[in-house]
């Protein structure tokens, strides 16, 4: 993408109104615009993070044996009084009435939605189990909207629901989406914590949260050091091996983590005290088991092996996708802006031309511009005519992963500056491997 083309409305001053690192760099930067209070405007190099943090959470879904569907933002109420949910989930639903007086909601979540689709639709235990998810967009009615996309009143969520014949399969079912979330957010270049958590208005007994450690989170988190050394996307676990996804639970249940809310100080003091760890952390995702509380509440009944009617287990499983960009940021920036880990960034390179005046620097940069493309490597083009050092403050402040600098003095010897975002690092470079290099 040609900068000169695009619609990246950088702000040169710090926002006065965000609290957080990542609310003020989101806005700094361009990828959000407040249009409410609570909710954003995507903008197009946001976007690109968000759909990108979208497709890797789908991959790893899929990967796991869920089938993706899409349900709709609006409910009826109806629905949710037949969970007993409407009148006690509080007001934080947004509750509406259509032009009939037929009342509405705009979706907190899908527990509701996605059993009486289940229902209406699956009678036999030949189709157990069976694990359905969506990404679409929430909403959740604030009181106090703050910390820009951390606590937005609209949200873009990954939640998915899985449906058994019985508590042990269930829990399977668990375990595998526990694997996924791992792999899920080591995928994204981010550690996330899995710790015990309280099921609040979803239910159930079971259930963990993921925790970004991030100096500015919301949370206090109490973890053992064992989960630093851990690489899960190398955990040699198959989404079949029932025996791999039990040990796998074991591990996670064994290794204490815990957040403010459910710390509990006798189990932390048998942590040896050189792997206590203490900081701070941000929720991105959260998982339940909760039995048969929506299938037993909404008449979801499936035929047993013996001909005998059975009320499925069920579990749901939310990932805070539009939650994560924020996330992100706050566990990876400098005092210069944004640092992306490179399968969230929304190009891979940022490439620039220190003189814009300077031909032969602007026709070497055009020929990189276009062969880096023909390989498919996402390039921002700095081509404006603006001085090479708000160029440079620019990329930095975006976070791209890598920058491309073309000036006078490398163009004359043959060569081009390569930056490391995340290190710092300066390279040069002769200007026919570049490509090589990027791509």
């Amino acid at each position: 993408m040609r900068l000169s083309r695009s619609f990246l409305p950088v702000l040169k001053e710090s926002p006065s109104d965000a609290q957080i690192v990542s609310h003020k760099l989101m806005l700094q930067a361009g990828l959000v615009r407040q249009t409410a209070a609570g909710i954003y405007a995507w903008l197009p190099l946001g976007l690109r993070v968000l759909n990108k943090i979208a497709d890797i959470v789908r991959e790893e879904q899929d990967k796991a044996g869920a089938c993706e569907l899409l349900m709709p933002t609006l409910q009826s109420a109806e629905l949710w009084r037949q969970s007993g949910r409407y009148d006690a989930y509080g007001p934080e639903m947004l509750r509406i009435k259509d032009r009939h007086e037929r009342e509405m909601l705009y979706g907190p979540t899908n527990e509701e939605m996605i059993t009486a689709l289940f229902r209406d639709d699956v009678k036999s235990y030949r189709d157990l189990p069976r694990t359905l998810y969506h990404v679409q967009w929430k909403f959740r009615d604030e009181v106090r909207p703050r910390f820009g996309v951390m606590r937005g009143r609209e949200f873009l969520m990954k939640d998915a629901y899985s449906f058994d014949l019985d508590e042990a399969g269930a829990r399977l079912s668990y375990y595998t989406q526990l694997l996924a979330y791992l792999r899920t957010f080591q995928r994204l270049g981010i550690r996330a914590v899995p710790m015990k958590a309280a099921s609040g208005p979803i239910g159930g007994d079971l259930s963990h949260e993921f925790i970004v450690l991030a100096p500015t989170g919301e949370s206090e988190v109490f973890y053992d050091s064992r989960f630093e050394e851990i690489d899960w996307s190398k955990t040699d676990i198959d989404y079949s091996d029932e025996a791999g996804l039990h040990g796998l639970f074991d591990q996670v249940s064994s290794t204490y983590a815990a957040t403010d809310e459910t710390h509990d100080e006798a189990k932390w003091s048998e942590v040896p005290s050189e792997r206590q760890r203490t900081g701070r952390g941000i929720e991105v995702g959260h998982i339940f088991y909760f039995g048969d509380k929506y299938s037993a509440a909404m008449g979801l009944k499936v035929s047993g092996k013996d001909g005998s009617n059975v009320t499925p287990m069920m579990g749901s499983y939310g990932i805070g996708v539009s939650r994560l960009v924020g996330a992100i940021i706050e566990a990876s920036h400098d005092d210069k802006g944004i640092v992306w880990p490179e399968a969230v960034a929304p190009f891979k390179v940022g490439l620039v031309t220190m003189r814009g005046d300077d031909e032969a620097s602007v026709a070497v940069a055009e020929d990189l511009y276009r062969q880096l493309t023909a390989a498919s490597v996402e390039t921002l083009y700095d081509d404006r005519d603006e001085r090479g050092g708000v160029k440079l403050g620019g990329m930095d402040l975006m976070g791209l992963p890598w920058q491309l600098v073309v000036g006078p003095r490398g163009v004359a010897a043959g060569m081009v500056e390569l930056k490391d975002r995340r290190t710092g690092e300066k390279f040069e470079i002769p200007i026919d491997a570049a490509v090589a290099r990027l791509s």
